[in-house]
């Protein structure tokens, strides 16, 4: 056989070859933050497995995040479903609940060190109790979705990044903010908020910055007047971890220069003029590089109508600012029910989403709705400088609303 036959006999096998048959996985969960893990780990705790993708392409590609207060009626009561609360409680930090409101000039308006129910724990090791209850091969790491699309009968097609095709007849999006999942259900988008935040930390702290060790204390800070200020919080390892918040345009922070840290430090603390020394070094001496985030949000009411073989739990369903102290703690929540209704009602998938639904839709407004008004006391024009915010109790209102997640996927 010549080059050339051989070449035609070639290329002829490679456009006769079947195409692929896709992967088919009974559920399938895109996202393994905390709200598809929980929602996987109840499911496998009476006998249900199920597929989770995730983009990362290991559990420790990335850092996770900052600490979470988790409420008792949410985060909590899914790890009870999950039956990981007594290893969650060996996870939490330790005067984690404490809480300060401050003005610019440092003074305290609000202080609580009492527990109140809402223990503390890092976001990366409570991910890290979620994905090692679970069996292994539950997550598939590096699994990108590019593209979902309607199937008929209640099934639907999932395109990851490597060319993989998947099937399924039971599609959850668990995949955050920028959800691939929802344009299935929803034409709904995120809008910037006019809340924009510039995180720093200092490492080592008690040592190397005890003054800012000090004015944070074992919790949480907000320094807060003007349509700016400070939150701060302590995290395992003496680590102060600084959320800089601005009411600003969108385009504020593309002319941050990050590549150039001390330089956008200058940047950021030039609309701090007047404001505490000690406040403004938890940024002027922050150690490494900066992170610019713009916060986002769903609509409050966000919903939709019942569409075969999907759902959302999570941001994707009910992103909101975290000025209410809800993200995480809805996510759990959101994945226990879900996995509830689906056990419930084993044979009849449709009637396990409408259950769920009912009850997210009205609950997930009533969150958004209180993380939407925190944010105007906060940062609103006629809005919560302490002092004010002291006077009409809006301290406390601020302190209850605990900054619950920074990082929105």
């Amino acid at each position: 056989m010549t080059a050339t036959t051989t070449a035609i006999a070639t290329a002829e096998t490679t456009s006769t070859s079947p195409t692929p048959v896709p992967e088919h996985h009974p559920l399938l969960v895109v996202g393994a933050g905390l709200g598809g893990l929980t929602l996987a780990r109840v499911l496998a705790l009476h006998g249900v497995r199920c597929t989770v993708l995730d983009l990362d392409p290991a559990r420790d590609a990335r850092p996770q995040g900052g600490m979470l207060d988790l409420h008792e009626d949410a985060a909590q009561r899914a790890l009870r479903e999950a039956g990981l609360y007594e290893e969650f409680r060996r996870l939490v930090q330790p005067g984690g609940e404490a809480t300060r409101v401050l003005d610019r000039h440092a003074t305290v308006h609000h202080a609580d060190d009492a527990e109140g129910g809402r223990p503390e724990v890092h976001r990366a090791a409570l991910r890290d109790l979620l994905l090692d209850s679970l069996p292994a091969g539950t997550v598939r790491w590096g699994a990108k979705v590019t593209a979902v699309t309607a199937l008929g009968d209640g099934r639907h097609g999932v395109a990851l990044a490597d060319g993989t095709r998947l099937t399924t007849g039971l599609l959850v999006g668990a995949d955050g903010a920028w959800s691939r999942v929802r344009p299935l259900l929803s034409d709904a988008v995120p809008a910037y908020t006019g809340i924009s935040f510039v995180e720093a930390d200092l490492t080592d702290a008690d040592r190397r910055h005890p003054r800012a060790a000090a004015l944070v204390g074992s919790g949480l800070l907000f320094a807060l007047d003007q349509g700016k200020g400070f939150l701060a919080h302590r995290e395992p390892g003496a680590r102060l971890h600084t959320c800089v918040a601005l009411r600003c345009p969108a385009g504020l922070l593309d002319t941050l220069d990050l590549a150039d840290p001390a330089a956008a430090r200058r940047q950021v603390l030039a609309h701090f003029d007047g404001w505490d020394a000690d406040l403004c070094s938890l940024l002027a001496d922050g150690d490494g590089p900066l992170v610019a985030r713009l916060i986002h949000a769903l609509p409050a009411g966000h919903r939709w109508e019942r569409v075969p073989g999907v759902t959302l739990l999570g941001d994707a369903a009910h992103l909101m600012s975290p000025f209410a102290g809800e993200g995480a703690n809805l996510a759990m929540l959101d994945g226990a029910e879900l996995a509830t209704a689906l056990l419930a009602h084993p044979d009849d998938p449709e009637h396990a989403l409408t259950t769920y639904e009912t009850v997210l839709f009205p609950r997930s407004e009533r969150s958004a709705r209180e993380s939407a008004e925190s944010l105007e006391l906060c940062f609103g024009p006629e809005g919560a400088g302490p002092r004010q915010a002291g006077a009409a109790g809006g301290a406390s209102a601020v302190a209850d609303g605990r900054i619950s997640t920074f990082r929105h996927r």
